[in-house]
This record gives structure tokens, C-alpha cells and sequence, in this order.
């Protein structure tokens, strides 16, 4: 117990504050230990409210049920719950070519995009390629009374449309906004003058867009900024969301006598006696000679001595055969061939079409604008006038299959997306990108491969035309043939062709029998009684004659 008396009361008494509320009387210290507790509890709930998504589909479960498929005939496109590839991860999957989708899904309230932050996330994964479609998403704001899910189509009025659109020439993110005039009350698409690029790759990928309190939007792709834009600035976005105070007046009308001509011809220039407008640009070289050597009885080309009529030509039908022109060899070792004529040069008389110099126009009253006039429908702006966001709709048409949506994300907290984005995207984004790697080294070291084994079969045809193996030539190009219809097998046939070099070399340094030559076609059996004469007459006499006979190589 304390020795103050004004302090015993409370350092004596536990149970104090319990008594002193049954009593109908608080004191200082017993409201702070009840309202501790409820500090607690609120700090909490806190907590745990900031670390939710306002929204966020995942697609773990079927879309039937909770997303409406668009009932307009011209959206023929089957959407499909499936895998992504080589993931256990199922997302909502466009399962056909060149065909229009169009899938809605309705929040179950309005999200509003006037206060604080707002992140809008998805992911794509272009599985086949996007060479021709869109891949992107719109917010759609809250629709007129009695609007059935079914009838979302491109005419459905949306906030805004955000994600990658490729065909032809475009190539890009989209961001557009559609914004209210409040003066004409027309909504006007706004789009961002420089949005980020489509990745080419088939992996998947994350895209952002940060609408942040102070007018800035952020656009991101896999977490990393690409993009950084203020909706207020003329600079950003296309058309500006703030008019022009002024605009050209339409009704005025540029005077019949303004003169917009900064130069005019000088009328008091004459043309000058000696001006031969008729001259030509280049006349005959008269200076020049005949080079030595110039072959003039030689024609430029002649006939390829090699070329033959073919078997099947038929004079009466194809006409008389007249072999194809080359050009002439004398030609290429002489100055020139045929009649030799003198070059042409430049007419130095030659000045061409007179025309009088320009001078300053006297009348010139530079280019004609019409007056600007106050534009009515110019409006000031601090903030834009956001529609909320009552709806969630892909309406694309696309000419690849394959696009895979997942992971559909509103927030209002930067921290909540970039937690999802690490927990869903990035592991299966790892993994992709480590396979594309083997994939590409692997086709990398294919490709060498491939140029290797050419290598190899161009030798092995050089091989095949030396003369000492002119016996066993069909056999080495027929294992060759193989070679190349087979190319695991590269090295075997290497190895054959070597072995059979081998042998041969090996029988004609230390003997042995002759090498029997295939059997050839009646046309060829000639050439090698024809080639050796002294060894086919020297096989007919004694044996001593045999051994001055020349061996055959």
C-alpha cells in the first residue's frame, strides 16, 4: 500500500473499477481497460478487411454459375474451364480459332473508382501465340434498369478497357477510359497515348493498371512499371479529358483574295537568248575510241555446247529445238564483243526547261486559320468523374486459341496485389520461363547438330567421287541416302564409310584378292576392260606373264 493517501485508494484496490461501474461511476484508468480491448479488436478487423481484395476470381472452381455467358448469336466462341500447361492451375480458356467471345460476370456490388486507390489485375497466358485479337478486359459501369447478362456485347457501355491487343500494326496495352461530359453528358473514349507493348512469348504474364487518388494511373506488366500517366493531362491521354477552352470557329470561311503563297515566280525575268531548252541530257562521246582487242565478229552470247535436245522433243509438235544461249568465254577475256559503239556522256550545253527564279510575294499573308471561339463544351476538372465498376466482361475476337485468363483482381491496396501476384503468378511464371531456356538450348544444339551432320554428308559425297573407290560408289551414296533420311544415325555411317576406305587401302598396299565391282547396267560394264587392257589380256597367259602384268589399282 502506497504512504500517499491520495494514491492508497487505487494501488489498494484491484477490483476498483468493477465496483465503480456497478456504482454508475468510471474512473479515468477503468475506461482505458475497456476500451484497450475493443482498440484491439478494431486494429484487427482492420488488418484483416486491407488484406482482402474487393474482388478476385481465381477460376479454382467452374465458371458456370457465376459467369453468364453472352446470348448474342454472333459470339459462336466456347469458353472452357482448363488447365494451363504443365500447371495444375485452371483458368478460363478461349478453346477456339478465329471466333468472337464475350462473358460477363456481375459484382455484387459496385466498386468505386472516386476514392482512394484502386488496382485492376489479371493474367493472361498467350499459349499458342497472339497474332491477330485482343486478350483484354472491360470494367462495365452499372447498366439501366431490367439489363440481362446475356445481352453483353461490344455496345455494352463500360468505365474501362485494359489489357493487350495485337493485330497488324497494333501492338499494345490498352488503357481507355470513357468518361462523362458533364456539359454535353456524352461519354468520350480516352485512351493512353503511350501504353506499353505486348510480351511475344507464350508464357504468362501479369498486367496492372494503378488508378492512384492524385489523378496518376500506372500501368504494369509482371510487376514492373511500363507505363506512368496523370488522367488530367493532355500530354497522356487521347483526346484530352479537359477540352480546349477555344476551337476553331466552323463557320469561318478563308477570303476569296488571301494569298497563302510565301514565293512567286519573278514576272519581270526573261529568259536569257542562249537558254536551248531542247538540248539533250546526254550526247555521243566523240573523244572516245575503240578499245584494242574488241572482238567484232564475236556475237555477246552463243550456244551451250553442252546442251542437248531432249529424247522426248518433238520437231512438229514443240517446233525446231535450238539449244539455250550462254554467254560467249572469248567475250569474258576480251575488252568486248560485237559491233562497237560510242559511249554516251553528259551534254554539258544541256540546262533544261527554263523557269523564272523565285522572289518574295509582296501579297503574302501567311496561312489562313479560322478565329477560335470559346468552346462549349469545355468543363474544368479536378478529378475525373469516374463510373463504378458493377461488372466484369471479356468481348474480344480473336484468330488464336489458347488465351488462358486467370487471377481477376480488384483492390484497393497496392500491397494486396503484389501479394496475390507472388503467390499465383510468379511460381508457374518460373517455371515457364526455365523450360522456354531448355527449349531453347535445345533446339539451339540442335541447329548445330543439323549443320554438323551437313558437314559430314557434303564430305562423305566428295568421298564417294574418288576414283580408287569408283566400285563401291553406289553402295557408299546409298548409305549416305540413309544417313541423311536418318540423322541419329550420322555417326554409324560415318564409321561405315571409314571402315570401307579402310579395307580398300588396306587390300591395295598388301594384296590379296581383287576387289569384285558390283554389278553395273549393260552401259557400264565396259569401262572397266577398257580402263586396265594390259590386266584382261595378262589374266589369259602363264603365270610368269601374270607377274609382269601391271596390278590393278
Amino acid at each position: 500500500p502506497s504512504s500517499d493517501p491520495s494514491l492508497r485508494h487505487y494501488s489498494s484496490c484491484s477490483g476498483c473499477a468493477r465496483r465503480e461501474i456497478g456504482s454508475g461511476r468510471m474512473t479515468t484508468g477503468g475506461r482505458a481497460v475497456l476500451l484497450l480491448p475493443l482498440l484491439v479488436v478494431s486494429a484487427l478487423f482492420a488488418q484483416i478487411r486491407a488484406s482482402d481484395p474487393l474482388f478476385h476470381e481465381s477460376f479454382d472452381e467452374g465458371f458456370e454459375g457465376s459467369w453468364v455467358v453472352s446470348g448474342k448469336e454472333e459470339y459462336s466462341g466456347v469458353w472452357k474451364h482448363e488447365k494451363s500447361d504443365g500447371h495444375e492451375d485452371y483458368g478460363l480458356l478461349v478453346s477456339e480459332p478465329a471466333r468472337k467471345y464475350a462473358i460477363v460476370k456481375e459484382l455484387d456490388s459496385p466498386v468505386t473508382l472516386k476514392d482512394g486507390t484502386v488496382v485492376l489485375q489479371f493474367e493472361v497466358r498467350l499459349q499458342n501465340g497472339l497474332e491477330c485479337g485482343g486478350a483484354y478486359l472491360k470494367y462495365i459501369r452499372p447498366q439501366e434498369a431490367g439489363w440481362d447478362a446475356k445481352e453483353f456485347d461490344n455496345d455494352t457501355p463500360y468505365t474501362i478497357m485494359f489489357g493487350p491487343d495485337k493485330c497488324g500494326s497494333t501492338n499494345k496495352v490498352h488503357f481507355i477510359l470513357k468518361h462523362k461530359n458533364p456539359k454535353t453528358g456524352k461519354y468520350v473514349e480516352h485512351h493512353l497515348k503511350s501504353p506499353p507493348s505486348v510480351p511475344y512469348d507464350k508464357l504468362s504474364h501479369v498486367y496492372t493498371a494503378i488508378l492512384k487518388p492524385d489523378n496518376e494511373v500506372r500501368i504494369l506488366v509482371d510487376g514492373e512499371e511500363k507505363s506512368k500517366a496523370n488522367f488530367l493531362s493532355a500530354d497522356d491521354f487521347e483526346p484530352a479529358l479537359i477540352p480546349s477552352k477555344t476551337i476553331p470557329d466552323p463557320d469561318d470561311k478563308k477570303p476569296e483574295d488571301w494569298d497563302e503563297r510565301a514565293k512567286i515566280p519573278d514576272p519581270a525575268a526573261v529568259k536569257p537568248d542562249d537558254w536551248d531548252e531542247d538540248a539533250p541530257t546526254e550526247i555521243l562521246d566523240e573523244e572516245a575510241t575503240k578499245p584494242e582487242g574488241w572482238l567484232d565478229d564475236e556475237p555477246e552470247e552463243v550456244d551451250d555446247p553442252e546442251a542437248a535436245k531432249p529424247e522426248d522433243w518433238d520437231d512438229e509438235e514443240d517446233g525446231e529445238w535450238e539449244a539455250p544461249k550462254i554467254d560467249n568465254p572469248k567475250c569474258e577475256e576480251a575488252p568486248g564483243c560485237g559491233e562497237w559503239k560510242r559511249p554516251m556522256k553528259q551534254n554539258p550545253a544541256y540546262k533544261g526547261k527554263w523557269h523564272a527564279p523565285m522572289i518574295d510575294n509582296p501579297n503574302y499573308k501567311g496561312i489562313w486559320k479560322p478565329q477560335e471561339i470559346p468552346n462549349p463544351e469545355y468543363f474544368e476538372l479536378d478529378k475525373p468523374d469516374f463510373d463504378p465498376i458493377a461488372a466484369i466482361g471479356i468481348e474480344i475476337w480473336t484468330m488464336q486459341d489458347g488465351i488462358l485468363f486467370d487471377n481477376i483482381l480488384i483492390a484497393d491496396d497496392e500491397k494486396v496485389a503484389t501479394a496475390i501476384l507472388e503467390k499465383t503468378w510468379k511460381p508457374k511464371f518460373d517455371v515457364e520461363k526455365e523450360k522456354q531456356k531448355a527449349e531453347e538450348a535445345a533446339a539451339a544444339d540442335s541447329e548445330d547438330l543439323s549443320e554438323f551432320q551437313k558437314k559430314i554428308f557434303s564430305v562423305l559425297y566428295k568421298i564417294a567421287d574418288i576414283p580408287f573407290l569408283e566400285p563401291y560408289k553406289i553402295k557408299i551414296i546409298d548409305i549416305i541416302e540413309k544417313g541423311e533420311k536418318q540423322p541419329n544415325i550420322t555417326i554409324s555411317i560415318l564409321a561405315s564409310v571409314i571402315v570401307v576406305i579402310v579395307t580398300v587401302l588396306f587390300k591395295a598396299l598388301f594384296g590379296g584378292k581383287k576387289p569384285v565391282a558390283p554389278v553395273k547396267p549393260a552401259a557400264e560394264t565396259k569401262k572397266p576392260s577398257a580402263v586396265v587392257p594390259d590386266a584382261a589380256a595378262g589374266s589369259s597367259g602363264d603365270k610368269e606373264d601374270d607377274k609382269d602384268a601391271p596390278r590393278r589399282r
